[in-house]
């Protein structure tokens, strides 16, 4: 049993926040990821830095731009990981766009993801159907890959999804790009129910939760609740990084009190 899969095996939901690697800074990832961890989360997303990030908003946009601005690569990213995983204990999934990994090398990389204690990948822009290679040398490395399924997935695709995915299948709440929003879509219930119906796999929504409200409401009705846009926002300005451990242990109270 791995670390994602010990994470659900708990029962209780998964906080999962989201930051850029090497942004503000490098340094400042490898300070802020542990205070996640301390502050309640259950995985930990890392996002390597791309320069066409489609399914991101403004805010993760910029974040990647400053972080590419200062130099970070996928091997800086992995090196991340490497220090990281040598301090925490917490899961760790690389968000990353396809382009950086295969230009590394698919086998490489799930491998030099394992070395470094990564335990799963998220690729938005990468579809079952594409993923045949990744998924075969991702196995051989115990990687989970977790795909996405948005609200126009057609049932023929939830299907496709739910059977390939490994860990647990992010869902992302409306038809869009990353960033916070006033409220969640009213059809939200409605589509993490039709995923239910045909996976016993957990199910994590994001994509514009920002608040605990919010956050106390997909718990729910999903197994994991992921937060992005809102921890780099908290990020700018703040070099204790006390705003983020705040938030994050705010929002871990909004989900334990869901039940």
């Amino acid at each position: 049993m791995n670390r994602i899969e010990n994470v659900f095996k708990s029962g209780r939901k998964a906080l999962v926040p989201y930051v850029t690697v090497g942004y503000p800074s490098v340094d400042a990832t490898l300070k802020i990821v542990p205070l996640l961890a301390q502050s309640g989360a259950d995985i930990i997303e890392l996002g390597i830095p791309f320069s066409d990030p489609l399914a991101d908003g403004v805010t993760i946009q910029h974040a990647s731009y400053e972080a590419l601005q200062n130099g970070v690569t996928t091997e800086t990213c992995l090196e991340v990981a490497r220090k990281l995983r040598s301090t925490i204990k917490t899961p760790l999934v690389f968000m990353s766009y396809f382009n950086p990994i295969y230009k590394y090398g698919v086998e490489k990389f799930c491998a030099e993801c394992a070395v470094a204690g990564v335990d799963g990948l998220i690729i938005p822009d990468l579809p079952p159907e594409k993923g045949q290679k990744l998924e075969l040398f991702a196995s051989r490395t115990e990687l989970d890959i977790i795909y996405l399924l948005a609200p126009t997935s057609t049932p023929a695709r939830i299907k496709q999804v739910t059977e390939h995915s490994s860990g647990f299948i992010y869902l992302v709440s409306v038809a869009g790009v990353t960033g916070t929003r006033v409220a969640l879509p009213a059809t939200l219930t409605n589509f993490v129910s039709d995923v239910r119906r045909v996976t016993k796999k957990p199910l994590c929504v994001g994509f514009g939760i920002s608040t605990t409200r919010q956050a106390n409401q997909v718990a729910q009705i999903a197994d994991g609740v992921i937060v992005g846009s809102k921890i780099i926002q908290l990020v700018e300005g703040d070099t204790s990084f006390s705003r983020v451990a705040d938030f994050i242990k705010q929002m871990r109270k909004a989900i334990d009190t869901s039940r």
